[in-house]
Protein backbone atom coordinates (compact mmCIF):
# COMPACT_ATOMS: atom_id res chain seq x y z
CA UNK A 1 0.00 0.00 0.00
CA UNK A 2 1.06 3.53 -0.68
CA UNK A 3 0.38 6.51 1.14
CA UNK A 4 1.04 10.38 0.48
CA UNK A 5 -0.86 11.29 3.38
CA UNK A 6 0.59 10.86 7.31
CA UNK A 7 0.57 6.93 7.64
CA UNK A 8 -1.70 5.70 10.93
CA UNK A 9 1.11 4.45 12.75
CA UNK A 10 -0.95 2.23 14.70
CA UNK A 11 -2.42 0.74 11.59
CA UNK A 12 1.09 0.52 10.37
CA UNK A 13 1.56 -1.59 13.67
CA UNK A 14 -1.07 -4.04 13.53
CA UNK A 15 -0.08 -5.19 9.92
CA UNK A 16 3.68 -5.43 11.09
CA UNK A 17 2.47 -7.68 14.06
CA UNK A 18 0.27 -10.03 12.13
CA UNK A 19 3.52 -10.50 9.49
CA UNK A 20 5.59 -10.96 12.06
CA UNK A 21 3.19 -13.91 13.59
CA UNK A 22 3.57 -15.20 10.14
CA UNK A 23 7.56 -15.00 10.32
CA UNK A 24 7.45 -16.60 13.34
CA UNK A 25 4.45 -19.00 14.34
CA UNK A 26 4.60 -19.98 17.60
CA UNK A 27 6.27 -23.88 17.24
CA UNK A 28 9.26 -21.64 16.01
CA UNK A 29 9.44 -18.84 17.94
CA UNK A 30 12.30 -20.23 20.38
CA UNK A 31 14.37 -20.01 17.28
CA UNK A 32 13.80 -15.96 17.22
CA UNK A 33 14.86 -12.99 18.80
CA UNK A 34 13.91 -9.59 18.09
CA UNK A 35 16.23 -6.11 18.17
CA UNK A 36 14.92 -2.70 17.79
CA UNK A 37 16.95 0.29 16.40
CA UNK A 38 16.88 3.06 18.73
CA UNK A 39 15.10 4.89 18.73
CA UNK A 40 11.45 4.02 17.24
CA UNK A 41 12.13 0.57 16.37
CA UNK A 42 13.08 -0.20 19.95
CA UNK A 43 10.01 0.93 21.05
CA UNK A 44 8.39 -1.35 18.17
CA UNK A 45 10.16 -4.29 19.56
CA UNK A 46 9.39 -3.66 23.21
CA UNK A 47 5.35 -3.34 21.75
CA UNK A 48 5.76 -6.76 19.55
CA UNK A 49 7.88 -8.78 22.27
CA UNK A 50 5.06 -8.24 25.12
CA UNK A 51 2.53 -8.29 22.07
CA UNK A 52 3.35 -11.88 20.81
CA UNK A 53 4.68 -13.27 24.61
CA UNK A 54 8.35 -13.67 23.71
CA UNK A 55 10.11 -11.79 26.72
CA UNK A 56 13.21 -9.78 26.18
CA UNK A 57 13.96 -7.89 23.17
CA UNK A 58 16.93 -6.33 22.22
CA UNK A 59 17.98 -2.56 21.75
CA UNK A 60 20.61 -2.00 19.03
CA UNK A 61 22.89 1.31 18.88
CA UNK A 62 23.78 2.33 15.57
CA UNK A 63 25.97 5.63 16.57
CA UNK A 64 29.40 3.90 16.44
CA UNK A 65 28.55 2.55 13.14
CA UNK A 66 26.92 5.34 10.88
CA UNK A 67 28.54 6.81 8.22
CA UNK A 68 27.95 9.88 9.17
CA UNK A 69 29.10 9.40 13.03
CA UNK A 70 32.02 12.06 12.73
CA UNK A 71 29.73 14.91 11.64
CA UNK A 72 26.55 14.37 14.08
CA UNK A 73 28.31 12.76 17.26
CA UNK A 74 26.55 10.34 19.69
CA UNK A 75 23.11 11.75 20.44
CA UNK A 76 22.74 12.56 23.45
CA UNK A 77 19.85 10.34 24.63
CA UNK A 78 21.13 6.75 23.03
CA UNK A 79 21.52 4.08 25.22
CA UNK A 80 24.01 1.41 24.71
CA UNK A 81 23.33 -1.60 22.65
CA UNK A 82 21.63 -4.45 25.07
CA UNK A 83 21.15 -7.56 23.88
CA UNK A 84 19.77 -10.21 26.37
CA UNK A 85 20.46 -13.00 24.07
CA UNK A 86 22.80 -14.74 21.85
CA UNK A 87 23.12 -13.41 18.68
CA UNK A 88 25.39 -16.59 16.99
CA UNK A 89 23.23 -18.72 15.22
CA UNK A 90 20.25 -17.11 16.50
CA UNK A 91 17.41 -15.78 13.73
CA UNK A 92 17.46 -12.36 14.70
CA UNK A 93 14.24 -9.71 13.43
CA UNK A 94 15.59 -6.85 13.22
CA UNK A 95 12.37 -3.62 13.59
CA UNK A 96 12.73 0.30 12.84
CA UNK A 97 10.04 2.38 11.79
CA UNK A 98 11.08 4.28 9.06
CA UNK A 99 13.21 3.03 6.20
CA UNK A 100 15.35 5.09 3.26
CA UNK A 101 18.52 5.30 2.13
CA UNK A 102 19.66 2.43 4.15
CA UNK A 103 22.56 3.64 5.96
CA UNK A 104 20.88 2.94 9.45
CA UNK A 105 19.85 -0.55 8.46
CA UNK A 106 23.80 -1.00 7.20
CA UNK A 107 25.01 0.49 10.85
CA UNK A 108 22.64 -1.91 12.34
CA UNK A 109 23.77 -5.22 11.12
CA UNK A 110 27.11 -4.05 11.62
CA UNK A 111 26.41 -3.73 15.14
CA UNK A 112 24.89 -7.26 15.27
CA UNK A 113 27.65 -8.68 14.15
CA UNK A 114 30.10 -7.02 16.49
CA UNK A 115 28.06 -9.60 18.74
CA UNK A 116 28.05 -12.77 16.87
CA UNK A 117 27.30 -14.15 13.32
CA UNK A 118 23.36 -14.49 13.57
CA UNK A 119 21.83 -17.46 11.06
CA UNK A 120 19.21 -15.08 9.98
CA UNK A 121 18.66 -11.59 9.92
CA UNK A 122 15.11 -10.74 8.69
CA UNK A 123 14.17 -6.77 8.81
CA UNK A 124 10.57 -5.58 9.32
CA UNK A 125 9.62 -1.58 9.66
CA UNK A 126 6.40 0.26 9.20
CA UNK A 127 7.15 2.79 6.85
CA UNK A 128 9.42 2.32 3.44
CA UNK A 129 10.44 5.92 1.91
CA UNK A 130 12.18 5.29 -0.64
CA UNK A 131 15.34 6.96 -1.33
CA UNK A 132 17.60 4.19 -1.08
CA UNK A 133 21.67 4.76 -1.68
CA UNK A 134 22.68 1.12 -0.32
CA UNK A 135 20.86 -1.98 -1.32
CA UNK A 136 18.79 -3.01 1.86
CA UNK A 137 15.48 -4.29 1.38
CA UNK A 138 12.54 -5.38 4.18
CA UNK A 139 11.53 -8.53 4.37
CA UNK A 140 7.90 -6.78 5.30
CA UNK A 141 7.07 -3.36 5.03
CA UNK A 142 3.70 -2.74 6.65
CA UNK A 143 3.25 0.66 3.87
CA UNK A 144 5.40 2.44 1.12
CA UNK A 145 5.00 6.32 2.17
CA UNK A 146 5.77 8.88 0.20
CA UNK A 147 7.47 11.57 1.69
CA UNK A 148 8.42 14.82 0.57
CA UNK A 149 12.29 15.45 0.18
CA UNK A 150 12.56 18.20 2.44
CA UNK A 151 10.43 16.48 4.83
CA UNK A 152 11.26 13.37 7.76
CA UNK A 153 9.15 10.86 9.01
CA UNK A 154 8.80 11.23 12.89
CA UNK A 155 7.51 8.17 15.06
CA UNK A 156 6.37 9.45 18.36
CA UNK A 157 4.78 7.14 21.30
CA UNK A 158 2.64 7.18 24.24
CA UNK A 159 2.54 4.36 26.97
CA UNK A 160 5.01 1.69 26.96
CA UNK A 161 4.94 -2.25 26.39
CA UNK A 162 1.71 -3.51 25.31
CA UNK A 163 0.19 0.06 26.33
CA UNK A 164 2.06 1.93 23.44
CA UNK A 165 0.03 3.67 20.65
CA UNK A 166 2.27 4.78 18.13
CA UNK A 167 1.55 8.06 15.56
CA UNK A 168 3.57 9.30 12.66
CA UNK A 169 4.16 13.49 12.19
CA UNK A 170 6.20 15.06 9.57
CA UNK A 171 9.19 17.44 9.86
CA UNK A 172 11.08 19.73 8.30
CA UNK A 173 14.80 17.80 7.70
CA UNK A 174 17.50 19.79 9.79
Amino acid sequence: MTQTSTPDAEALYHALRDQAQALMPSADRAHWSIAGIYSGGAWIAERLAADLKLGEHGVINVAFHRDDYAKKGLHSQAEPTTLPFSVQDRNILLIDDVLATGRTIRAAVNELFDYGRPARVALAVLADRGGRELPFAADFASATVEVPAHSTLVLSRAGEGAATRFSFATEARA
